[in-house]
């Protein structure tokens, strides 16, 4: 094959969506100042079919905005609707519910998270 021609290998479609995510990622943990009890209605760029609207106050629900949220929002997103505290807390059950490409680049990036006990969904 000529070397002028010859192209860099395709990235994976692993690699490729590990870089969406980590391009979302806060900073910090404590960055995500979202809210910690209440009713949260998502916007439909985030939650364009079935449930829109969560009460932090049922677990289930916060844990389903929380997966959504992370595997739809945008930086933004994950800032305005996410809590650090929270997702700290509820991060070895959520990371079960996640794919492997948000919960590889978020204990990458937040190693703390990587060591929270492990949890029951």
């Amino acid at each position: 094959m000529d070397p002028q021609h010859s192209r860099p290998p395709e990235p994976s479609a692993a690699e490729v969506l590990r870089a969406r995510y980590a391009g979302r990622l806060p900073g910090r943990l404590d960055e995500l100042t979202g809210p910690v009890h209440g009713q949260v209605e998502l916007p439909l760029h985030i939650a364009w079919s079935g449930l829109r609207a969560y009460d932090l106050d049922r677990p289930r629900q916060r844990m389903s905005l929380y997966r959504t949220v992370l595997a739809e929002g945008q930086r933004h997103d994950l800032l305005t609707h996410l809590n650090g505290d929270l997702l700290a807390a509820q991060w070895p059950a959520l990371r079960t519910l996640v794919s492997r490409p948000i919960r590889d680049v978020w204990e990458d990036a937040f190693p703390e998270l990587a060591r929270q006990p492990s949890a029951a969904a």
